[in-house]
């Protein structure tokens, strides 16, 4: 499938954004979808996941902060984010995989940057 990710920019701490990533292609062998980030410096992380099974995982960090959903039949993956803190400045990217469990990604989209200042 192909992932083109939407909604990144840049907010003063403790604002709010909304990603969305839109989903082509054939994904009906999609199971799992996830963001990820990476900031300059630091390895990529995985920021939260939601699988076809109905289950939601989230980073600690995130936690009671950010919700990930979907719409229209998995055709777009949501990352609501609130309470933004300078700390999840970063790259974000959207990722889909075929197993149900979200350990591995096989399509990546490239990227919105999200920017939050003190």
């Amino acid at each position: 499938v192909q992932l083109v990710e939407s909604g990144g920019g840049s907010v003063q701490a403790g604002g709010s954004l909304t990603l969305s990533c839109t989903v082509s292609g054939y994904r009906f062998n999609v199971y799992c979808m996830a963001w990820f980030r990476q900031a300059p410096g630091k390895e990529r992380e995985e920021v939260a996941s939601l699988s076809k099974l109905g289950r939601h995982t989230y980073r600690d960090s995130v936690k009671g902060r950010f919700t990930i959903s979907q719409t229209n039949t998995w055709s777009t993956l949501n990352l609501q984010m609130n309470t933004l803190e300078p700390a999840d400045t970063a790259m974000y990217y959207c990722a889909a995989g075929s197993q149900a469990l979200c350990r591995e990604f096989e399509d990546w989209g490239q990227g919105t940057q999200v920017t939050v200042s003190s």
